[in-house]
């Protein structure tokens, strides 16, 4: 596939309709805040259009336009997309690994968060840029779908929990829709436990609500904690879905021998 210019966007954004909670967001996301990219078979009149952000894919069309080394360059990436892509998908990568994921909508109030004294929670500014950085690489895909720490911070969409200048939890939009903001959280492996996640999520949707938007929450079906703090946080169960994890791509060597 070709990326596709910024300038053709809102034609291409007619293929992914907005207003709904969950990685659906993704494209009104992109065109919002420039965090991603927009692919098509080709750049007039294609026939499947997929648009990326923080290793998440949105593909839609008609797979038969598709031959599988088009896909390449989503190796290693969530892909979610309609069944009838499957077979191009596993001809693409050498792995396609479907996951079963719970999209919740806030619906209900929050268990109260009362953080330890000295623990203060409030909204990120640019300033607060390093201290995201210093959560290190296992923390870096909170920020990937706005393009790096220092565009999270600045966002104006992204809560944390910090002590002494410390960054020990964080909340913030994941995904910004018309309607809905898909919202992520995390707290430092040494501070878990103790409500920091709650309570930066609770200031998060408040913040939300204030906007005119609801809050949505994304998770594996197998991810027993990022569900029990959805539920506490008062979000409940919308819809499920699959996605598809893909490894690596097939060589050229392979699709050929495939083909032949």
């Amino acid at each position: 596939m070709i990326e596709l210019a910024s300038t053709g966007l809102p034609a291409f954004a007619r293929w992914f309709p907005g207003g709904a909670p969950g990685v659906a967001a993704l494209p009104e996301h992109v065109i919002a805040t420039g965090g991603g990219r927009w692919w098509a078979d080709r750049a007039v009149d294609p026939k499947a259009v997929a648009v990326s952000s923080g290793g998440h894919v949105l593909l839609r069309g008609d797979p038969a336009a598709l031959a599988p080394g088009a896909l390449a360059g989503f190796a290693d990436s969530y892909i979610e997309a309609p069944a009838r892509f499957l077979p191009v998908l596993g001809g693409a990568f050498q792995r396609v690994d479907p996951w079963e994921r719970m999209v919740y909508v806030h619906s209900a109030p929050a268990i109260a968060a009362r953080p330890a004294h000295g623990i203060t929670v409030r909204r990120l500014t640019a300033e607060d840029a390093p201290a995201v950085a210093a959560l290190g690489l296992g923390a870096a895909w909170i920020h990937r779908t706005w393009g790096g720490p220092e565009q999270l911070a600045s966002s104006g969409h992204c809560w944390g929990a910090f002590h002494r200048g410390r960054a020990l939890s964080l909340a913030c939009t994941y995904f910004l829709g018309s309607r809905y903001e898909d919202i992520a959280a995390l707290a430092d492996p040494g501070h878990r436990r103790q409500h920091l996640a709650l309570a930066c999520v609770t200031a998060l949707c408040q913040d939300i609500a204030a906007r005119g938007r609801t809050p949505s929450w994304t998770c594996s079906r197998d991810n027993r904690p990022s569900r029990l703090l959805a539920w506490s946080a008062g979000f409940r169960l919308a819809r499920e879905y699959v996605h598809y994890a893909t490894g690596p791509a097939r060589s050229p060597e392979f699709r050929r021998a495939a083909a032949a």
